[in-house]
């Protein structure tokens, strides 16, 4: 009898995880359509890639087999390294500096352009500073162009007309500005990005601990650094994440604005591979400087969710 007692909680226990297992298999079916597309559009185009990068091939005709040669070369290759040095340049302009801007723009709309102007005021601005993010890059780049130009472009004219001719510049055709002048715009087009993550996380924010900060008698540079930031963590991390990747890969900003010149001066990674698929015809060190940078992109990607993890 004492047998048949403990047998029958463990047989209930069998029959209760039989129909979870089998449950829980029938969500399998839900995520098989996203496996099979990221197989399509990641994995075998990535894995192509990657056989490519150890081969000489113009485009057409055979590949022939060269091993290492490609990244023998890389290693050597001046430009190339030329061109992480310009992507450093940009991951500054695309991810440190909007994060920065964008910690203090929207600490100062939401404590005080909302108490003094009312939250459309702030809704108005929230949206003014993310307009460029809607904006196709080809056409921002495009409208940049027209303004950075030396002869008819609006930037020149109005230094012009404010007495300040002298300073007026080929702001994309001067090997020494090109860069900065790149940097700038795309601090302008990434900064409403980390300004609308920043407004909804304060959102989620205890105002208590504002309030009793400022009863205290903090000022609001010191509540700014001693609550903003620290309860803004996640989202920090989240935007210089996504933003570090996004400068890493850029590419449409550096071919619509500058093409990478004048020379090289703007040259970056990806805009560097597709020179070589597309115009000298070098499809295989084209592949291995792709290759590079995505798994560059990767390791990056997973240090700072390592680190996300660690100070969670």
């Amino acid at each position: 009898m004492a047998v048949h007692t403990r047998a029958e909680p463990a047989a209930q226990h069998r029959t209760a995880r039989r129909p979870r297992r089998a449950r829980d298999r029938g969500y399998w079916l839900f995520l098989l359509p996203g496996l099979v597309l990221f197989t399509v559009v990641v994995v075998v185009p990535f894995a192509m890639n990657v056989g490519y990068s150890f081969t000489r091939w113009p485009g057409v005709g055979d590949p022939e087999w060269i091993g290492l040669d490609n990244y023998r070369r890389l290693l050597k290759d001046d430009l190339f390294w030329t061109s992480f040095r310009h992507n450093a340049a940009l991951v500054v302009a695309m991810a440190f500096l909007p994060t920065l801007l964008g910690l203090v723009l929207s600490a100062l709309m939401f404590d005080l352009v909302a108490k003094h102007f009312g939250g459309r005021t702030v809704t108005a601005l929230r949206a003014a500073y993310y307009l460029p993010q809607l904006l196709p890059i080809a056409v921002a780049g495009v409208v940049w162009g027209w303004m950075l130009h030396p002869e008819f472009g609006a930037l020149n004219s109005v230094l012009d007309a404010i007495g300040l001719g002298s300073l007026g510049q080929d702001w994309l055709g001067d090997p020494d500005l090109a860069m900065a002048t790149v940097m700038a715009v795309m601090v302008w087009f990434q900064l409403g990005y980390p300004i609308v993550i920043f407004m909804a996380g304060l959102e989620r924010v205890d105002p208590s601990l504002h309030e009793a900060a400022a009863i205290d008698g903090a000022t609001w540079l010191q509540r700014f650094r001693h609550i903003t930031i620290p309860q803004l963590r996640p989202e920090i991390f989240v935007v210089l994440l996504t933003c570090t990747i996004a400068a890493l890969k850029v590419f449409g900003p550096i071919y619509v604005l500058t093409r990478g010149g004048p020379g090289n001066a703007t040259t970056v990674p990806s805009y560097f591979s597709f020179q070589n698929f597309f115009e000298k015809a070098s499809v295989g060190y084209g592949s291995a400087i792709a290759t590079t940078l995505a798994i560059i992109i990767l390791v990056i990607a997973a240090l700072f969710l390592r680190l996300q993890d660690r100070n969670s």
